[in-house]
């Protein structure tokens, strides 16, 4: 089993910047795909960005250019931060875990889940 726990959330201006943890413990590996994806109220979980092992990244069109996704093997924490934030960011967002070492935007082929951490944009 794989336990993923984010932090860095909070309340933020438009505008602004933050940056996401997600600290991964029990059975963790270099090899697995790591993720993160949000949920805004009323909507479907989205997904925001991904790195393999290698460290190649893909992002979602809505944060390109405003988001860097990261690794930290001998943390075991992968990063996401994210800059130039809108209200439109505002949501839930959780790291996720893939056994498989490629990336995929699809969240039903991840294998762990961390609970969470709340993002609030205020215009």
């Amino acid at each position: 089993q794989v336990q993923l726990e984010e932090s860095g959330g909070g309340l933020v201006q438009a505008g602004g910047s933050l940056r996401l943890s997600c600290a991964a413990s029990g059975r963790t590996s270099s090899s697995y795909a790591m993720g993160w994806f949000r949920q805004a109220p009323g909507k479907e979980r989205e997904f925001v960005a991904a790195i393999n092992w290698s460290g190649g990244t893909y992002y979602a069109d809505s944060v390109k250019g405003r988001a860097t996704i990261s690794r930290d093997d001998a943390k075991n924490t992968v990063y996401l931060q994210m800059h130039s934030l809108k209200p439109q960011d505002t949501a839930v967002y959780y790291c996720a875990a893939r056994i498989i070492s490629s990336i995929t935007t699809r969240a039903e082929w991840y294998n762990y889940w961390g609970q969470g951490t709340q993002v609030t944009v205020s215009s």
